[in-house]
Order: C-alpha cells, then structure tokens, then sequence
C-alpha cells in the first residue's frame, strides 16, 4: 500500500486527509493512502520515515515549510528559489523537495485580477514572513506586482510593523494576503492585527486559511466591501499539483 500523508503541527485544521481519500476513492486508486502525522518537532521526521517504508510523498504545513528543508536529499529548482518546500517526493529512498502553494496561489490569483481590474497596478502586503509567505511572494515576484512583508518583528528592508499600515496609501497597496495561521479553526477568533478602517472596497484581501471557509480577517474586511478569498481553491490546486509529482517517479 502506497502511503502518502500530511506532517506537520497542529493538524486538527487539515482538509487534506479526506480530499486525498476522496480522490482514491472517486478515482479507483485502490493501492494508496493518506494519514495525517502530526510532528511536536521536525527533527521527528527521520523515525517516522524509518518507521513507514512505504511512504511515496508527503505535505508539508505549517511550521514546518522552511525547517524541513535540511532533512532533503535535493530541491527542485523552484523550492530552492523559494526556499521553502511544501511537498516531498519519495522514491528510492531519495526525497525531493518541491513547492506546489506556488502553483496554486498563482493559478488563483490571475483568475481573480484577471476578473478584477481594481487591482491593475496594485501593491501588496503579504502578512507573515514563513514558508508560505516565501511562495506569496515568489509568485507576485514572478507577477511584476511590488509588495511588502507585515511582521511583528520585522528584520529586513522589506518588513513593515503592522502598525505601519495605516500610513500607507490604501489606493496603492490593494492586496493584502493572510500567510499566517491566525484564525484557523480552533483559533477561530484571532486575526491579524491590521487597521480595518483602512481597508477601501477597492481592496482584495486574500486568506490562505481555509478552516474555517470565512476566518475573522475575511468576514470583517467584507463588512468594509473588500472582495474577499479565502485558501480553499490554492489547496485544490496545490494538491493537484502534488499528486502530479508523487505519479510522475
């Protein structure tokens, strides 16, 4: 039995586990499997691979996305630009690290500006600085849309404070994107803290959290006009994308 899975920690939030089992079942393939495999510390990850052999794949959430890197064998040449990996191919005892939040963030995000021409020549801030945000900005990099990282400690040139915000033009900086895990079911009732006065209608504010489908950030953001989105359809597609890589050995 091919067995393929999600690591990292907490877990109680993932909609992988069924889409994977829904999709084996839809779709006949009879030989696989997808557990969930919690991990306290990714330094745990050696004896779990020892201890399930059959292991052809695995996802990566968070806080593992950067950390998990050292235990690789190799990067696919897009995870090395990134610098964060979400998705390992196994195969002859060899893991490969790729990063498929790139895949579908991007996929996503064109189908929205493209029906949106609000957002022509907007800037973005993207709220967290871990693996995901790395992927955010990789794709609005390769998008040609400028942006800034939203931390509470801001370590480069291109971190701001959250306070910061309200003294930026909301006419220029029209997306902002949610990395962090803020407002994930159980924690249902945390978000970031941005100014919401300073959202405008004209603004797309876009969450990767997709437990619950409309976290605090996106209901109170709506209640201002913003067209908001939610991570549902980037995990679809990002889960398409790996299962791509797992088949193709």
């Amino acid at each position: 039995m091919r067995t393929f899975g999600l690591i990292g920690y907490p877990l109680s939030h993932s909609f992988s586990q069924k889409y994977f089992t829904e999709k084996f079942a839809r779709e006949g393939i009879s030989d696989a499997r997808y557990e969930l495999f919690p991990l306290s510390n990714v330094s745990e990850l050696p004896d779990l691979l020892h201890r399930h052999p059959d292991f052809c794949g695995l996802n990566v959430t968070i806080p593992y996305k950067t950390s998990v890197i050292p235990y690789l064998h190799t990067l696919d040449t897009t995870a090395q630009a990134v610098g964060a990996v979400n998705c390992i191919r196994i195969h002859n005892s060899l893991l490969t690290g790729f990063n498929t939040d790139i895949v579908g963030f991007e996929q996503s995000l064109r189908q929205i500006l493209t029906n949106r021409k609000a957002q022509e020549g907007a800037q973005a801030l993207i709220l967290g600085t871990g693996g995901a945000a790395k992927a955010v900005a990789w794709v609005l990099k390769n998008m040609n849309i400028p942006y800034l990282f939203v931390s509470r400690q801001p370590e480069d040139r291109d971190q701001i404070l959250y306070e910061t915000i309200a003294g930026l033009s909301p006419a220029v900086y029209r997306i902002v994107i949610n990395t962090t895990p803020l407002g994930t079911y159980p924690n249902v009732n945390e978000c970031p803290p941005i100014p919401f006065d300073w959202l405008q209608p004209e603004h797309l504010v876009y969450d990767l959290v997709y437990n619950p489908p409309e976290t605090l950030l996106l209901r109170l953001a709506a209640e201002r006009g913003c067209m908001v989105k939610n991570g549902l359809e980037m995990l679809h597609l990002q889960a398409k994308a790996a299962w791509r890589i797992w088949s193709d050995q």
